[in-house]
């Protein structure tokens, strides 16, 4: 078996969609004490984050601002909670090049810019088990 070119470095954060943010921050900061980044829009995604900081990976809950933003059509179809699983690589683009290789299927073939200013790539569902997985890179 061949060298992957990159490494994970662990668990970057678990993505749940949520209708809204109302009492987020009051049951994760105010009452378990988790560590509130702030909120965020990312408008190539259509989605507004809310990220806490678990002290060992973040919960990133994101709220659609579009009625047809892909949280907005998972909502419909899956209803709220966990939406990705995300991971943390020292190297995405060799990561995408390598799962390609390997026969995944990739939603972006390319980094591009997502929450906190990380580069991300999504891999699709088909390929990891029906679970959507987001490879994140640190700039």
């Amino acid at each position: 078996m061949s060298q992957r070119p990159f490494k994970i470095l662990g668990i970057e954060h678990v993505g749940i969609a949520v209708e809204n943010h109302d009492g987020i921050s009051n049951i994760f900061s105010d009452i378990l004490g988790l560590g509130y980044s702030g909120r965020e829009y990312i408008e190539d995604q259509q989605v507004n984050t809310s990220i806490f900081d678990t002290g060992r990976g973040k919960l990133e809950f994101l709220q659609s601002t579009n009625q047809n933003s892909p949280i907005a059509r998972f909502i419909i179809k899956k209803g709220v909670g966990i939406h990705h699983i995300a991971l943390l690589v020292d190297n995405l683009q060799e990561a995408l090049n390598y799962l390609n290789e390997k026969g995944l299927e990739l939603i972006d073939n390319n980094p591009r810019i997502g929450a906190d200013g990380y580069n991300i790539a999504f891999l699709h569902p088909k390929s990891t088990g029906g679970i959507l997985v987001e490879l994140c890179e640190k700039k």
